[in-house]
């Protein structure tokens, strides 16, 4: 493989959103022997989709296609139930993976090239269940617990004892399905963690862990409460785009006004880039997929603008050159432009329709 080759790969998963990877050498090393590493991310169908779903994941697993990676969508439906989404419901659950499914052939993923892969066929393997107690066997009860947060739960919140599989399922998932590159966001850095460690002493490849960023919800900043250890990583779980939380997400189903009305209402203060929603869509969302950001203004505010790059866009937002308002209006009229496709596929395909009215009615658990 030619060197310039390799330096493209590596240069398309490092890209953003990509925010950590666990490490570039050892993803490095992967790619000089495989042409196509086996990568996967893993979803609990669990409501409507939103932005870091149907808009961020696109974008990134693009880039692990061209990439050359061989790409495995895992619908964790098993993991879904001992999570209480929809109720526990396997046939809801199932039905929602579907809807999911449909997310991704609007997002424009070409489905031939990847592979959807339910968690039920993994369970219904006793080898499946085979790894699943090696990796618990290997592992301690308070490593277990430390976990939890890739169930988006709490050590507090922890409410059965079937919870307590999660973890060791997940860890179970990646070498069963014998993944080479775990590419999931960074909420799921302590099962990939886990299962690197774990890796050599139960005679699997260790997997390289590449990590996304994670969409900030709305409301901004999250307060912190309950996790351990890793304030920022746990700040930024607390601060997600969450679907159980509809308040704090844009839903790739919602309409220009809708769209316009929750970015006039979100947390976006002057001058700041900490903590920022509006920015961080700007960053991850739209210089990703657009070459610019137009600004339309009246004369006296300086009249219209247009940004070629995040940082330009940043620098006025810091220096006051750029009022919140005037931002908000450009960054929602481009995501409306990015969810469209989206929306259109579900007004006008009837089975995605269905399946969209289908999630719609059904009660969020969180």
């Amino acid at each position: 493989m030619l060197e310039m080759d390799l330096e493209r790969r590596l240069e398309l998963i490092l890209k953003p959103p990509t925010e950590e990877v666990i490490t570039v050498e050892e993803l490095k090393s992967l790619l000089e022997v495989e042409e196509h590493p086996i990568a996967y991310d893993g979803f609990e169908p669990s409501g409507l989709a939103h932005l870091p779903f149907g808009v961020l994941r696109a974008i990134k697993l693009k880039d692990m296609l061209e990439a050359g990676c061989r790409f495995k969508l895992l619908l964790a439906d098993w993991h879904a139930m001992i999570n209480k989404k929809m109720d526990g419901d396997l046939e809801k659950i199932r039905k929602v993976g579907e809807y999911f499914v449909e997310v991704w052939r609007a997002a424009g993923i070409d489905l031939s090239k990847v592979e959807i892969v339910w968690a039920s066929d993994h369970a219904s393997d006793s080898e499946y269940w085979k790894l699943v107690v090696s990796v618990a066997k290997n592992v301690t009860l308070k490593r277990i617990l430390r976990a939890l947060p890739i169930m988006g739960r709490r050590v507090g919140e922890l409410q059965e004892a079937a919870q307590i599989f999660y973890p060791a399922m997940q860890v179970a998932d990646i070498f069963y399905m014998n993944i080479d590159i775990c590419q999931l966001g960074l909420d799921q850095r302590r099962a990939n963690i886990l299962a690197r460690e774990l890796a050599p002493k139960l005679g699997f490849k260790k997997p390289v862990a590449v990590h996304h960023h994670m969409l900030m919800g709305l409301q901004g900043p999250a307060k912190l409460g309950g996790f351990e250890e890793d304030k920022m990583l746990d700040m930024e779980i607390a601060s997600k785009m969450s679907k159980s939380l509809p308040e704090t997400s844009i839903f790739v189903h919602d309409d220009s006004e809708t769209i316009k009305e929750k970015i006039r209402k979100a947390y976006c203060p002057p001058k700041t880039v900490e903590g920022n929603p509006i920015l961080d869509y700007a960053k991850y969302l739209i210089f990703r997929k657009f070459k610019s950001l137009y600004v339309k203004r009246p004369e006296r505010y300086g009249g219209d603008v247009e940004y070629y790059s995040y940082e330009e866009l940043e620098r006025d937002y810091i220096e006051g050159k750029l009022h919140p308002a005037d931002l908000k209006n450009a960054v929602a009229e481009k995501i409306d432009e990015l969810i469209k496709p989206i929306r259109e596929h579900f007004e006008k395909d009837p089975r995605a329709r269905s399946l969209y009215e289908f999630v719609r009615e059904q009660e969020i658990t969180r």
